[in-house]
């Protein structure tokens, strides 16, 4: 039997967790920036892991890590980023809409390991 493990959330998306998060931490009246949301599944996991001098950002020297993500990737976050006014507008309805979905790219140690189909 295969066990797995997640860490700080219930779904391996980073994205629904962190819709989660920002979700409990308004039911405690402190909010949660999309900003700060954003930092905290990048470069603040990096540094609560003590790897944030290999990873979290796109500094010189760190290993490159990362998802390249369509803010338009389902047709409704297409049609609710039309309304957005601000680059925190746009990170907080990523925040609270995106999914697996929105994953164009995946790099791992500067290598493509996952690159989204086209559909026609």
């Amino acid at each position: 039997m295969l066990e797995l493990t997640v860490g700080a959330g219930t779904s391996l998306s980073m994205l629904a967790t962190l819709s989660e998060a920002y979700k409990v931490q308004q039911l405690q009246k402190n909010p949660l920036s999309a900003h700060q949301g954003l930092y905290q599944i990048t470069l603040g996991n990096a540094q609560s892991l003590l790897l944030d001098d290999k990873i979290g950002n796109f500094m010189p020297n760190k290993e490159a890590d990362f998802v390249v993500i369509n803010m338009g990737g389902t047709e409704l976050l297409e049609r609710r980023m039309t309304h957005t006014k601000s680059l925190e507008e746009q990170l907080f309805v990523l925040m609270m809409m995106g999914d697996d979905r929105v994953i164009e790219q995946t790099v791992i140690a500067g290598v493509n390991r996952y690159k989204k189909s086209v559909t026609v």
